[in-house]
C-alpha cells in the first residue's frame, strides 16, 4: 500500500475538513481542555474563507473552521513553513471569527471562545517544547485570563512520542502526522489499532486520489521546495543586506525582509503559474480551487 504524506493541502483538508468524527477526535487530543465537559462531541463545519476583502490572497483561507453545539469555534491549520508574520495572521483570522459571531448592536455576552489551533512543520522558538499554549494573561498579580481568543502552536519537528505516554491520543496523532509519508508501506500496529487513526490512514492510500488530485499534490510538494530555495536565498541576502548596513539598520531587520519578500515573490507566484497551467490543461475549476487553494473565484479571474 502507498500513502501520501498527511501533512499536504490537499491530504489534511480531506482527512480535517470532510469527517466530523476525526476533527472531533483530533481537536479534543490536542487542545487543553480542562475536564471531560469541555470535550467536543459535535461540530458543524463553517466557510473557511474569513476575509474577502483581497480576492488575490490565500492568507485568507484557513485549513478548517468548525464550531460546537456551545458555539465555540475551532480553526486548524498546517503550516508546512514558519515565517515572521504567521502569528500576526493567525492573531488576525482568529480575531476576525470571534467578532463575526456578533451582529450590529447584538449583545457581547453571546460570544463565544476561539480556539486557533496551528501545526507547524518548522522550528520557531528556543524553547525545548514542542507544545506552545497562549491566552491573554494578567501577568503581574492575578495571573487572571480574559476567555474568548485561544492559541496553540505545535512545533512537529520537535515531537518526539516517548515522553508523552499519558496522553495517548494526542501522541498517536502527532505520529500520525509525522510518521506517515510517501515512503510509508507499512503503518505501526499502534496506530491501526485505533479506530480514528486507521480510518485517517485509509484517506491517505494513493489510490484513493484522482489523477488530478495527484498532480496538484505533486505541485504542492514543488510550491514548497521553491519557497524553501527563495527562504533559503532570502535569508543569506537578508544576512549579508544586514551586516553591511549593520549599525543603522541590523542583521535580524534584513533577514526578515529578506524572507518575507522570498515568500511573497516565491510561493504566489508558483501558486498562481500553476493554477493557470491547470486552467489551460482543462482542469475543472472546482478541482483547480482543491488542489492550489485558491477559491474559484480566484481561479476564474486567471
Amino acid at each position: 500500500m502507498k500513502y501520501l504524506n498527511p501533512k499536504a493541502d490537499l491530504t489534511f483538508k480531506k482527512v480535517f475538513s470532510e469527517h466530523p468524527d476525526l476533527v472531533i477526535s483530533f481537536l479534543n487530543a490536542l487542545l487543553p481542555f480542562k475536564d471531560a465537559d469541555e470535550e467536543i462531541t459535535w461540530v458543524e463545519y463553517l466557510n473557511p474563507e474569513l476575509i474577502q476583502f483581497n480576492p488575490f490572497s490565500w492568507d485568507n483561507i484557513v485549513d478548517v473552521r468548525c464550531r460546537n453545539h456551545m458555539g465555540r469555534q475551532f480553526i486548524v491549520e498546517m503550516q508546512m513553513m514558519w515565517t515572521s508574520a504567521y502569528k500576526q495572521r493567525v492573531l488576525f483570522n482568529a480575531s476576525k471569527a470571534y467578532v463575526s459571531q456578533l451582529d450590529k448592536g447584538g449583545d457581547y455576552e453571546i460570544l463565544q471562545p476561539v480556539y486557533s489551533l496551528n501545526l507547524v512543520n518548522d522550528t520557531f522558538s528556543e524553547s525545548e517544547e514542542f507544545y506552545h499554549d497562549f491566552q491573554i494573561v494578567e501577568s503581574a498579580e492575578t495571573k487572571e485570563v480574559i476567555e474568548g481568543l485561544r492559541f496553540i502552536f505545535i512545533e512537529l519537528p520537535k515531537f518526539t512520542p516517548h515522553s508523552y505516554s499519558d496522553k495517548k491520543m494526542q501522541v498517536l496523532w502527532l505520529r500520525y502526522l509525522t510518521e506517515i509519508n510517501e515512503k510509508t508501506r507499512e503503518v505501526p500496529q499502534e496506530l491501526m489499532n485505533n479506530p480514528e487513526i486507521c480510518k485517517a490512514v485509509s484517506q491517505l492510500e494513493e489510490s484513493a486520489f484522482s489523477e488530478a488530485q495527484l498532480l496538484g499534490y505533486e505541485k504542492f510538494w514543488d510550491i514548497i521546495s521553491t519557497a524553501k530555495m527563495h527562504i533559503s536565498s532570502a535569508t543569506r541576502e537578508g544576512r549579508e543586506k544586514g551586516f553591511k548596513e549593520g549599525m543603522e539598520q541590523g542583521i535580524e531587520k534584513g533577514i526578515e525582509k529578506g524572507i518575507e519578500k522570498g515568500i511573497e515573490k516565491g510561493i504566489e507566484k508558483e501558486r498562481i503559474r500553476n493554477a493557470t497551467a491547470m486552467k489551460h490543461a482543462g482542469i475543472p475549476t472546482k478541482t483547480i480551487a482543491q488542489i492550489t487553494g485558491l477559491t474559484e473565484k480566484e481561479v476564474e479571474a486567471l
